[in-house]
C-alpha cells in the first residue's frame, strides 16, 4: 500500500516522476545503460541539463540576466557561499531571523563581513514573521528565508527593498508565482518540491557576480558554475534528471499558478480542521501560517493523547507526521506532489479521533 507521505524532506515526489526515473535507472532511453552510468560530459546528459535549465527559466519567468546553477551541499552550503561571493570584509549584509535555518545563515555570514539582524521572532519561538523593520540602503543585500520548515511559518509577501534580496526558498520553491526581479540570488535544496536530495538549485542575477575582492577557490565561486553550465566538476546526474522530470510535471500540471491553487486548497482543508477540532491547535500566527509545512499540537488538556494519535496515523499508512523537537506535536508537510486525498485522509482521522476522545 502506498503511504501518505507527510515527510518534511526528503519528501514526496510525483508518482509519474518516480516511475519514469526508475525506468531510466534500469535502461535510459533504450541505450542499454543505466542513467547512473552515463557520462556527465556526454550528449545525453547535456540534453538533460539544457532542458532542466530551460524549464526552470520558463516556469519561473526568469529574465535573461538570471543564471541557473546546479550545486551540491544543500541550502546549508549556500549559507556561506552567498556571503563569500557577495560580501567583502567591512561591508554589511542585512538578515532577518525567522527560524532555525535563518539563524544558521546569519552565523555563517558573520565569517565574511558585518551582519545586521533587522528583526527576529526567536524570543517567541519563531511563531510569527516580523514586519515593519527598516531595510538599510547601504547594506549589500537582504537575506530572507521564505518558509520555515521547522516552525511552519511563511512569508506570503516579500518586502519591498532598496537592496537586492537573497532568499533561501528551500521548502516553498516552485509552489507559487513571484516576481524574480528584486532577487539577486534564490537558492533551494531540491528535496522538498523539486527532486531528491543531492542537488541544490541556485539562481543568480549576473550583476551580483564578481563584486568581492577576496581570493575565490573555483568550487566556491558562482562564476565557475555559470561559465561551465554547472559542469565544471561531475554534477549530481541523477538528482538533476529527476528535477528535470519534476519541472516537466509542473509545466504539464499548469505551472506555478496551478501549484499555488492546489497548495492553498490543501492547506485550507487541514487548517480548518485544526481550528475546529477540540483536540488540536495550531502553533503559529494565523496570518503567517505556511502552506507547505503545517505544524499543530494537542490542546493542553489532551496532551497525553499525542502518542496514541501518532500511533493511529502510522496504522493508517501515514508517515513523517512527527513534529520537530523545537515545536513538538505534529507537522504535516504538504508539498506540490501531495494529493489532496492524503490531506483529507488525515483530516478524517483527526475527526474520528475527536469523536472518540474529546
Amino acid at each position: 500500500m502506498k503511504k501518505h507521505n507527510f515527510s518534511a524532506g526528503p519528501a514526496i515526489l510525483p508518482s509519474t516522476v518516480i516511475k519514469e526515473a526508475a525506468r531510466a535507472v534500469a535502461n535510459y532511453q533504450g541505450m542499454g545503460l543505466s542513467l547512473l552510468e552515463l557520462s556527465h560530459r556526454g550528449p545525453e546528459f547535456t540534453a538533460i541539463m539544457d532542458e532542466a535549465n530551460s524549464l526552470m527559466k520558463e516556469i519561473l519567468e526568469l529574465p535573461d540576466n538570471y543564471k541557473v546553477m546546479w550545486l551540491t551541499g544543500g541550502a546549508s552550503s549556500q549559507f556561506y557561499m552567498a556571503p563569500f561571493n557577495f560580501l567583502n570584509q567591512g561591508e554589511t549584509a542585512a538578515y532577518t531571523d525567522t527560524g532555525t535555518w535563518a539563524s544558521k545563515a546569519i552565523k555563517e555570514a558573520k565569517n565574511f563581513g558585518n551582519v545586521s539582524v533587522l528583526c527576529s521572532s526567536k524570543d517567541e519561538n519563531y511563531t510569527f514573521i516580523p514586519r515593519g523593520y527598516r531595510i538599510p540602503s547601504t547594506a549589500k543585500y537582504l537575506h530572507l528565508t521564505s518558509n520555515n520548515t521547522i516552525y511552519g511559518t511563511q512569508m506570503h509577501k516579500f518586502p519591498k527593498s532598496p537592496i537586492p534580496l537573497v532568499c533561501d526558498m528551500s521548502s516553498d520553491f516552485l509552489s507559487r508565482p513571484f516576481d524574480p526581479s528584486p532577487f539577486g540570488l534564490i537558492y533551494a535544496g531540491a528535496q522538498k518540491n523539486l527532486g531528491p536530495a543531492g542537488v541544490t538549485v541556485a539562481i543568480v542575477r549576473e550583476d551580483m557576480l564578481g563584486t568581492v575582492d577576496r581570493v575565490m577557490p573555483s568550487m566556491l565561486d558562482y562564476r565557475t558554475f555559470v561559465n561551465n553550465n554547472s559542469l565544471y566538476n561531475t554534477a549530481p546526474v541523477f538528482p538533476i534528471y529527476v528535477s528535470m522530470l519534476t519541472l516537466r510535471w509542473i509545466k504539464k500540471s499548469g505551472g506555478l499558478k496551478a501549484m499555488q491553487r492546489k497548495a492553498r486548497a490543501r492547506a485550507r482543508v487541514l487548517y480548518n480542521e485544526i481550528d475546529s477540532n477540540p483536540l488540536f491547535k495550531g502553533t503559529v500566527a494565523k496570518s503567517d501560517r505556511s502552506q507547505m509545512n503545517v505544524c499543530f499540537v494537542m490542546e493542553e488538556k489532551y496532551a497525553a493523547l499525542e502518542s496514541e494519535f501518532m500511533s493511529l496515523t502510522k496504522e493508517n499508512g501515514m508517515v513523517g507526521l512527527k513534529g520537530h523537537r523545537s515545536v513538538g506535536g505534529f507537522r504535516a508537510s504538504i508539498y506540490n506532489a501531495m494529493p489532496k486525498s492524503s490531506v483529507v485522509a488525515l483530516v478524517d482521522l483527526m475527526q474520528e479521533f475527536a469523536k472518540r476522545k474529546a
